[in-house]
Parts: C-alpha cells; structure tokens; sequence
C-alpha cells in the first residue's frame, strides 16, 4: 500500500495558531495534589474533534480532571494502531513575572505567547488542526491513531494517563506505539549545524521522601538524637554523590549519531564508550553545545529540592522531613535503591513518593526513522537524532499497556530561542512558523507511519541519509 501524499490545507495552519492561543486561554494549572482543573480545556478539545467527524470521549478519575479520547480509523484494518498524547494541563505561572500575562495566548510580532505554548498545548493545538485537516481534504494515516489529552501530567498522572492506563485499556488496544512531547525541535549546534533530537527513551521518575526521628527537647540541651541534624547530614551526602556513568542503548546512539556530525572519528579514543573507567569529559568537550543534549542522563541524580521540620527555634523536633527528585537511567533502579540506603543511614528512613519506570525505545526501527524522515524532509539541512530526556512523560504510564514511547512535537525555532528554558519557565512562547512546520512534519509522519514491522505491514517512509557510518 502506497502511503498518500498528505498535504495540511491553508486553514489547518491558522487554526493551529488559534488554537494554541485558545487553550492557553484556559487556565489549565495544576498544583499538585488534586489541585487541578482539566474539564474545560478537555470540553474545547472534545468540541473541535467533533466538528472533524470523530466520537470524542470524556472520562474522569475526579471531578474536573477531565481526559479526551478519540480514535480516527486508518486505512489498513491489519496495521497497528499508533497513541498520539498530550496533556492538558500546566504548571502554575506568577503573571506578575512575565513580559504578558501568562493566560493572554497573545500573539504578537508572529510569536504565540502563554503558559503551554511549549508545553504542550502547542502540541494538542497541532494534533487538532491536523485531523481537521485531514477532514476536509480526504486523507487518512493508514494506521489507526488513538488520540488521548490528559489530565494531571505535572503532577502524578493519577488523575490522567495512569487511570486510563489501568481503567481504560480497551481505548486503546492494537497500540503498539505511541508519540507525544518533547522531541523533534530545533537545537542549535555549532557552527550553524541544525539538530531535530528524537526522544528514543526517559529516566525514570524517584521522587522521594525522607523521614529522620530522634529525640525532642530543649533547644538548650545537649541532644545527640537530633532528627534535624540527621536529616540534614544524609541530606547532604544525596546532594554531594556522584553518581557512576551508565550508558544505555539510547544514549549510546545519541553520543555515536552527534559525535560523527561533530567529525569526531568513529574509532578516536574519546568515543571508546566500553574502555575501562571510560571519561566522558573528553567527549563532551568535543560535542560543544551538543554535549546538553547527553550529559544530563549518562548517570542517575538525586537532588534534594524541600526541607520540613520544627516549629520553634528554642524547640529540637521529634522528626524532620525532605524530599528528593530522583531520576534513573534505565537499567539503574538496583543500583539507585541500594545508593540511597547506603546514603540515608541506619538513622533516616525513605519511601518513594512517586515513581515511575525509565523507558527505552528502539533508534533503528521504521518508526523512528518514519520520523527522521519527516523532520528531514521538511528541513533538509537539519539532522535528526536520537536523545534519552532527562525527566518523564505520559509515556511512562502508557508503557503498562505495552506501548513504545517516543518524544515527537516537531517544531523548527529560530536561533537564541532558547527552548529547554521555556519549559516551566516565565514568557514561555512559540513561533507561529514553528507551528505550521510541526503541523506539515506530523502530517507527513502521521500518515507514513510504518509501524513496528515496518514494509510488510505496509509502505514504510523512505529513510534519509545520515552522516557517514550513522545510521539514517
């Protein structure tokens, strides 16, 4: 079967920019623990699939957290269906810190202002304006697509993808794959080089909460059962580790794929990835500004981000309490537990406060070079490759139901835009070409997209070419 052309119409690239404006409008702020409020968002979402012929559904864990589910029907009933996700809701925002309000969705000098313009309403605008697109010209993916907008993904997921991961899982049966957020952007190398990272994979989350009991007393007293100096040393050694390098199938190609654009030879010494107490100092340094795209995850992290404890100066407390963000690179979870009960000592207990798996998802299958391809296609001087993110998606509750997770939000950005400080931080902001580029790349990947087994379940995208000795 031969893939159709595809092609978004004038309409779907104006739409994508109102939507976007629209949902940011919609405060959307999740503040942790229930405190949260989907419902609306979810209802303009239902509303415009509607109007592209599809049977939208609501579902809810709990009032207000409202998730949308939709599936558009492919054209080869024998292929594999593919989870196309995004989340509705967003961290908070201080409108007192930002050059606008951060709920205006202003759009001025060609740049789409708000909180979610980057993560990720301006995704779900996308996806939107795509299948209504796709409405009104006649196309169809030759896979079934299974949309889903969550509730809840800045926080736990409880309230979104982990209940329709466990309360759901007929929505979305034949998903072998899925793509969402955070992959496919414009990172500015050096000397001009243009990278498109792909997430192929996600440290795992390990947010953690210490507990250190001791004695009360008297601030006056001697008090060697001190819960507040027990906390804070243990504290200190979680902050202080460093944690030994672990580099893992995805990450491994991400430093091969960058390292030959970067000219680095496929057998210089830097590149010894196995050599015994290999240093990947040398390496980074090589990779310039490319080195960000890596460093964060060839190892696990645990930073300590709160403190809780006492009420009183003059009063030693009984107990004292911190938290931890965590991370664990695949494969690393052994290692991680047996790192924090050697840290925290016999005098301080700990328990996860969240967690969810790290993920690893193949760089070779047709998939993701399906979405090579597409990036590619619409910026041939770009190189797409592939990248491990440091923190998480909705991907990680998905992979219960044996989905393969992927980070793919196209967007092509103008340099000095610097996209990974956008996330969560103030005058977030997206160009409104970078929109429209995402919109024609999800077209062209989204109707293309081979599945797992690739041309004998229908044609697969035809692969780009990549550096020498890189895989395209």
């Amino acid at each position: 079967m031969v893939p159709p052309a595809g092609g978004v119409d004038e309409r779907a690239l104006e739409e994508v920019v109102t939507f976007t404006s629209e949902l940011i409008r919609i405060d959307t702020t999740n503040r942790g623990r229930g405190d949260g409020c989907e419902r609306p968002a979810a209802e303009y979402v239902a509303e415009r699939l509607a109007e592209a012929g599809l049977e939208p559904v609501l579902l809810e864990k709990a009032p207000g957290r409202t998730n949308v589910v939709a599936r558009l029907a492919g054209s080869d009933r024998d292929a594999e269906a593919l989870l196309v996700h995004g989340h509705l809701d967003v961290v908070p925002a201080e409108p007192a810190d930002w050059t606008v309000h951060p709920f205006s969705g202003e759009i001025r000098d060609g740049v789409v202002w708000g909180r979610g313009a980057v993560d990720m309403k301006n995704a779900d605008a996308m996806v939107l304006a795509l299948v209504r697109s796709w409405a009104r010209t006649g196309h169809r993916p030759r896979r079934d697509l299974v949309l889903a907008f969550t509730a809840d993904e800045e926080d736990s997921a409880e309230y979104g993808s982990g209940f329709l991961a466990d309360s759901h899982p007929e929505l979305f049966e034949g998903c072998t794959e899925g793509v969402s957020e955070s992959g496919a952007f414009t990172f500015h190398a050096d000397s001009g080089m243009r990278l498109y990272p792909i997430a192929a994979g996600e440290r795992g989350t390990a947010w953690l909460e210490l507990t250190a009991r001791g004695r009360a007393g008297h601030g006056s007293k001697v008090n060697r059962d001190n819960a507040v100096s027990r906390l804070a040393a243990a504290v200190s050694r979680i902050g202080e580790h460093a944690w030994p390098l672990r580099i893992t199938p995805t990450v491994r190609a991400a430093l091969t794929e960058i390292a030959a654009l970067y000219g680095v030879p496929a057998d210089a010494p830097e590149l010894d990835l196995d050599a015994p107490g290999f240093d990947p100092g040398p390496l980074l340094e090589r990779l310039g500004r490319a080195a960000a795209l890596v460093e964060a995850t060839l190892r696990n992290s645990s930073n300590p981000t709160m403190l809780s404890a006492g009420y009183k100066v003059n009063v030693i407390p009984g107990s004292a309490t911190a938290f931890v963000d965590g991370r664990m690179v695949p494969g690393g979870e052994e290692e991680f537990r047996q790192t924090l009960d050697r840290l925290t000592g016999p005098d301080v207990d700990w328990e996860f406060h969240h967690r969810e798996v790290p993920l690893g998802a193949p760089v070779d299958s047709p998939t993701f070079r399906a979405m090579r391809e597409a990036v590619e296609h619409f910026d041939p001087g770009g190189r797409a490759v592939p990248y491990c993110m440091s923190g998480g998606t909705d991907a990680k509750q998905f992979s219960r139901l044996g989905i393969t997770g992927y980070g793919f939000s196209p967007l092509k950005l103008p340099e000095g835009l610097d996209y990974a400080a956008l996330f969560h931080g103030v005058d977030e902001r997206v160009p409104v070409e970078a929109l429209r580029f995402g919109v024609r790349v999800l077209d062209r990947f989204l109707l293309r997209s081979p599945g797992r087994a690739g041309p004998e379940t229908g044609a697969a995208a035809p692969a780009s070419s990549g550096p020498a000795g890189v895989p395209a």
